[in-house]
């Protein structure tokens, strides 16, 4: 196991590196600087995946002067449990590191939460407990439930869309459990300014579908990807990364 673990830490190290390399290649010298607003920044990614999903953004933000949090959730990436202890029909199991978090910032800290497909999900459970500490959520191609709109509702507009083929495992199996966990009410989560990043290519959570969550639960802003698929942290980084930055500028 620890073998297995140096092995994977080698990886994403030259990977951050390799990818490093190109973007001084395209940029030159000089690091290109988006936003002149530094923020602290926490990347959430989907089922099947993990914090490493996002080492291009990281890499970017970090080198725009971001502080930047990318979390593995309950039994994602190196988190430490394990798939089989994973209380399947719990929500606030699966997030429950998110949680932990969001609740270790200092009384007036503020985030921008960026959470991608079911990400959007845990972005929503921790917006509505702590809504103070979130300047803006930003939902990458993502599941955006509201007070009005349940995940339940969401997941059942077309199960051929849902969740991502990547995950392992059955999720929220208890709809009434998922139901009581995702509550959310316009005083807490309504109180947080969302931005939604719609992919235009996506075929996992199709853009029929991000569109229709966007007229029923309509965020504050909406920003469009031209020509990108679902994992647009690997296939547009820089101009994902150029639209946190109109955001960190944007939203204090």
């Amino acid at each position: 196991m620890e073998i297995k673990k140096q092995r994977y830490f080698l990886i994403i190290y030259l990977t951050i590196n390799l990818f490093t390399l190109l973007v001084n290649a395209e940029f030159g010298n000089s690091q290109p600087t988006i936003s002149s607003q530094k923020r602290h920044f926490v990347l959430v990614h989907g089922a099947g995946h993990g914090a490493w999903c996002w080492y291009k953004i990281t890499t970017l933000l970090q080198s725009d002067g971001h502080n930047v949090t990318a979390l593995d959730l309950t039994a994602s990436g190196i988190n430490p449990r394990q798939i089989r202890d994973l209380k399947f029909s719990s929500v606030l199991d699966y997030v429950q590191p998110l949680i932990n978090f969001m609740a270790s910032l200092k009384p007036k800290e503020k985030v921008i939460l960026v959470g991608h497909s079911l990400g959007g999900l845990g972005m929503s459970v921790v917006m509505e407990r702590f809504p103070e500490k979130i300047s803006a959520a930003v939902f990458v191609t993502a599941f955006m439930p509201g007070p009005n709109l349940t995940y339940i509702t969401i997941s059942e507009e077309d199960f051929s869309l849902a969740l991502s083929l990547l995950r392992p495992f059955p999720l929220f199996t208890d709809e009434a459990l998922v139901l009581k966990e995702t509550k959310l009410t316009k005083d807490k989560y309504g109180s947080v300014r969302r931005v939604f990043i719609v992919c235009d290519q996506d075929l996992t959570i199709d853009e029929s579908l991000q569109r229709w969550m966007i007229e029923r639960n309509p965020p504050t802003e909406v920003k469009i990807i031209n020509g990108t698929d679902h994992m647009v942290m690997f296939t547009r980084p820089l101009k994902l990364f150029s639209y946190l930055g109109e955001i960190a500028e944007k939203y204090d």
